[in-house]
């Protein structure tokens, strides 16, 4: 493959990741958090971009509340624990609310709806939905993540002497296992954004702390969106 096919397999792989929806709300939402830890809460261009991009961001997630709706009321894998499978559905339920109400607080902050106080006050309830659903994928993250654990150790129990290495199956698992640890630590990382969003803990939960915790997850996420040949190549 000559230089300018390679370079064009490239644009077309980036063609194909910046086309999703998702990918350019992950993309605004790194600038956002990134302008948030150079602004500090202060007053300035940086908090205008934060403000602006916070806004802007909001119209890519119109109607998504449908995604977790469906999710919601779709079976669970056969075989998941029922412990677990009610953990998933309350972070559908919770993700799926804040982001109706998401869609009222941007209503609010164009001018659409004219009640500011009560725009206010769903955008708390809507931050607290989202900490929720973030604690509650922190808990299936991890659930998940012992339940491939012992899967693994069950394996090497069936190959003994084998290269675990070397089979598909084992490989397929720490493939899972590795994804499964990066949701994990984005879910953790997300319920102290929240914690700033809300200011529950001012003097810790700083904007610049929750500015850096919000550019990694968002990086984490961005990440999640690549196509797997882009991936690999990363890696």
């Amino acid at each position: 493959m000559s230089s300018l096919d390679a370079t064009r397999a490239e644009l077309a792989l980036l063609v194909l990741y910046l086309n999703k929806a998702e990918a350019r709300d992950k993309i605004c939402r790194a600038i956002q958090y990134g302008s948030k830890f150079v602004s500090n809460g202060q007053a300035g261009p940086a908090q205008n971009v934060d403000k602006s991009t916070s806004l802007a961001r909001k119209v890519f997630r119109l109607f998504k509340f449908v995604n977790d709706l469906h999710a919601l009321i779709s079976p669970p894998v056969q075989g998941t624990p029922l412990p677990l499978i009610l953990v998933g559905k309350s972070k559908n339920a919770l993700l799926s609310t804040f982001l109706f109400l998401d869609q009222i607080v941007w209503a609010g902050r164009t001018g659409i709806y004219k009640n500011k106080e009560r725009t206010e006050l769903i955008g708390r309830i809507s931050l607290f939905c989202w900490m929720g659903s973030s604690a509650c994928s922190t808990l299936v993250e991890l659930a998940e993540l012992v339940r491939l654990y012992n899967s693994m150790k069950k394996l090497e129990k069936e190959l003994k002497g084998e290269d675990k290495h070397g089979n598909p199956q084992y490989l397929v698992k720490v493939k899972q296992s590795n994804e499964r640890l990066l949701s994990l630590i984005k879910a953790s990382m997300d319920i102290v954004v929240a914690v700033g969003l809300l200011q529950l803990a001012p003097k810790k939960v700083t904007p610049r702390v929750t500015g850096s915790f919000g550019f990694i997850t968002s990086l984490i996420s961005c990440y999640q969106l690549l196509p797997a040949l882009a991936k690999s190549k990363a890696t």
